[in-house]
C-alpha cells in the first residue's frame, strides 16, 4: 500500500504544475506572448481555416473531417507496409479486417490490438502510422475538453485545428520526450536495427525483436493509448525492464488525465470546483485499487494444491520483478484512464480483482483518457445537477447555465450508448459461434472474457482478458465499429450540450444556487456515478466475475 500511496500522491502533486502549464498551452490569455506566438505559427501553417472561431457544429465537422483523414492515411500505410521503408525484418501484408480494426483502434485512441506488434508491424508502420496516431488522437481529446471548458466559461469554443496543434506540440510532445528519456535511462531500447540473434546458455539460437521502443512506449503511456510495441505490452522485459521503469510508466498513465482536471478548473475560473472533481475521481479510483489489491492477496485456486508459498497472493500472470501489488495497481489505473496497457495478464486475476478494471471501463470517468475523461465526467455532472435540482424544486443550474431537458437528453444518450455497445455486443457474441468458438474458458470466466473485450472497446481502453482468440474477422469488425462509435458519440454530444447552454442567458449565482464546491455536491456526484453504473452493469457482472467468485473461490 505504501507503493500505491507513493504513486498516487506523487502523481497528484506533479499534476498541479502540469495542469497550470497545460492551461497556458491550450488556452493562452491575451498578452501571453509565448503561447500566442505558437498560435500565430500554427495559424500560418494551417491557413485561413485556422484563423476563425468555430461554433460547436463547425468544431464537430472539423473534428470528424480530421479523423476521417487520419483513418485513410493510417489504413493506407498499414495496407502497403510490405513495400514501404523501415522494414528490416520484411514484414508482409496485413489482413483487411485486421487493418480496419487496428486503424479504427488507433484513430479512436483505443489501441486494442488483435495482433502482436513485433510479429506483424514494420518499424515504419509502428512509427509513421501507429505512434503518430497516438499523438494526434490524444490531442483530439484534449482539444475537445478545452473547447467544452471555454464554452462553460461563456466564451467562444475556439478553433479545432489550432487546439489540436497546441495539444500535440505544446503538451504531448514535450511530456512524451521527458518520459522517453527517463525510459532510456531505465534500460528501454531505442534503435532502428532489426532483430538480433542470441545464443542461450543451452546453445539454442533465439531471435529477439527490438526497435524504437522508448519513443513508442512514452506516448503510449502519456497519451492514454496503451498499445504495446511488443505483444505482451508492458510485461515484456524490453518495454518495462525494471522496478523504476514500472514506476515511470505507471505515473505516465495518469499524469495528464489528472492535470486535465486542473486545466479545466483554470479555464472555467473555478479551481475549488476542480478540486472537488479531482477528489471524487481519486476516491473512486482509490477504492477500486484498494479492493483489487485486497482481492489479489488471496492465492489463485490453480495453486492451492501445489507445495508453494501462498502468503504472497496471486502471482499467476505476474512479473516477479514487480511483485503481487504492482499488477492490480496498474490494472485499475490503466482502465480508469482508458489507457489499456498492462504489466500483468488480466485474464489471470482473481475473479473480483478482474471485475475492478471492468468497473473502471463501465463508469469511464475516473480521470479517463486525455481530455475525454473530464468530458465524460461533465456528462455525469449534467445528470447529477438535474436530479439535484428536481429534488429540491429549483431550476437546475451548472456554473450559471440552466440545465434543461435537452441537455439531459444529450447526456443520457451518451451515457446509455456506452452501456448499449457493451451489453448488446456481449449478448450477441456470447450466444453465437462468433464469440463462443473463440473462448479458451467456459462458464463465467468465458463470459467475462467476452464482456471485458466489449467493455474495453466501448471505453476506448484497449486492454483485454487475453484468453480470448479475438483475431478473427467477426471480432475485428464488431469491435472496430464499437470503438469508432464509442469514441465520437461521447465527444460530439458534450459539445452539443455546451452549444445549447451557450445559446441561453447565463444567470447570476445566488445563495440558493446549488454549490459545486462543497461536500454535498461531491456526494451527489459520486452517487450519480455509482447508481448509473450499477443499474446498467450489475446484472452482467453477476453472470461473469461475481458468479465465478461464488463458484470457485473459497
Amino acid at each position: 500500500m505504501l507503493f500505491v500511496v507513493f504513486i498516487l500522491a506523487g502523481t497528484a502533486l506533479l499534476s498541479w504544475p502540469l495542469g497550470r502549464y497545460m492551461s497556458w498551452a491550450m488556452d493562452p490569455a491575451r498578452g501571453q506572448g509565448g503561447a500566442n506566438g505558437f498560435t500565430a505559427i500554427f495559424q500560418a501553417i494551417g491557413g485561413s481555416v485556422t484563423r476563425r472561431d468555430q461554433d460547436w457544429k463547425r468544431y464537430v465537422v472539423s473534428l470528424l473531417g480530421f479523423n476521417l483523414i487520419l483513418f485513410v492515411v493510417c489504413f493506407a500505410i498499414l495496407a502497403l507496409q510490405q513495400v514501404l521503408p523501415l522494414n528490416p525484418d520484411a514484414k508482409g501484408a496485413i489482413d483487411g479486417s485486421l487493418n480496419f480494426n487496428t486503424t479504427a483502434s488507433f484513430v479512436a485512441n483505443t489501441n486494442l490490438q488483435h495482433y502482436s506488434g513485433e510479429v506483424v508491424m514494420s518499424y515504419f508502420s509502428q512509427l509513421a502510422a501507429l505512434m503518430w496516431l497516438q499523438f494526434v488522437s490524444a490531442a483530439v481529446g484534449l482539444a475537445v475538453l478545452t473547447a467544452v471548458a471555454r464554452g462553460l466559461a461563456g466564451r467562444k469554443l475556439g478553433n479545432f485545428f489550432v487546439d489540436v496543434q497546441r495539444a500535440t506540440f505544446l503538451v504531448l510532445l514535450p511530456v512524451a520526450f521527458v518520459i522517453a528519456i527517463l525510459l532510456l535511462l531505465t534500460g528501454v531500447p531505442m534503435t532502428f536495427n532489426g532483430s538480433v540473434v542470441a545464443t542461450t546458455l543451452e546453445g539454442v539460437q533465439q531471435t529477439i525483436a527490438r526497435g524504437p521502443v522508448a519513443a513508442f512506449v512514452a506516448i503510449k503511456q502519456v497519451g492514454t493509448n496503451g498499445g504495446g510495441f511488443f505483444g505482451p505490452n508492458s510485461t515484456h522485459p524490453l518495454e518495462n525492464p525494471s522496478f523504476w521503469s514500472n514506476v515511470v510508466e505507471t505515473i505516465a498513465i495518469i499524469i495528464i488525465p489528472m492535470a486535465c482536471v486542473w486545466m479545466f478548473g483554470r479555464i472555467i475560473g473555478r479551481l475549488k470546483h476542480a478540486g472537488v472533481l479531482f477528489t471524487v475521481m481519486l476516491i473512486l479510483m482509490g477504492a477500486r485499487i484498494s479492493a483489487s489489491i485486497g482481492f489479489e492477496a488471496v492465492p489463485t485456486q490453480a495453486f492451492t494444491s501445489l507445495p508453494i508459498t501462498q502468503d504472497v497472493g496471486n502471482l499467476e500472470g505476474k512479473e516477479l520483478r514487480f511483485g503481487a501489488s504492482a499488477g492490480p495497481l496498474w490494472a485499475v489505473v490503466t482502465t480508469s484512464t482508458s489507457n489499456g496497457s498492462v504489466n500483468a495478464m488480466h485474464d489471470s486475476l482473481n475473479p473480483l480483482t478482474g471485475m475492478m478494471p471492468m468497473i473502471g471501463m463501465w463508469l469511464n470517468e475516473d480521470f479517463g483518457g486525455v481530455g475525454v475523461g473530464m468530458v465524460n465526467m461533465f456528462l455525469y455532472i449534467v445528470v447529477g445537477v438535474f436530479i439535484a435540482g428536481m429534488m429540491i424544486g429549483r431550476t437546475p443550474e451548472y456554473l450559471g447555465w440552466r440545465v434543461e431537458a435537452k441537455e439531459v437528453k444529450f447526456a443520457m444518450l451518451a451515457l446509455l450508448s456506452h452501456g448499449f455497445f457493451i451489453l448488446v455486443g456481449t449478448a450477441v457474441f456470447a450466444v453465437t459461434p462468433w464469440g463462443a468458438d473463440t473462448l479458451n474458458n467456459v462458464g463465467p470466466h468465458g463470459f467475462s472474457e467476452i464482456l471485458y473485450e466489449f467493455s474495453s472497446a466501448a471505453a476506448n481502453n484497449g486492454s483485454g482478458f487475453e484468453g480470448l482468440g479475438d483475431a478473427t474477422t467477426p471480432w475485428n469488425i464488431a469491435t472496430g465499429i464499437v470503438m469508432l462509435l464509442a469514441r465520437f458519440i461521447p465527444i460530439i454530444l458534450p459539445l452539443a450540450i455546451v452549444g445549447s447552454l451557450s445559446a441561453k442567458r447565463r444567470a447570476t449565482e445566488s445563495s440558493g444556487t446549488l454549490s459545486v464546491e462543497d461536500g454535498t455536491f461531491a456526494g451527489m456526484l459520486t452517487a450519480t456515478v455509482i447508481i448509473v453504473g450499477a443499474l446498467t452493469f450489475f446484472p452482467a457482472a453477476t453472470l461473469g466475475p461475481i458468479a465465478e467468485h461464488v463458484m470457485f473461490m473459497k
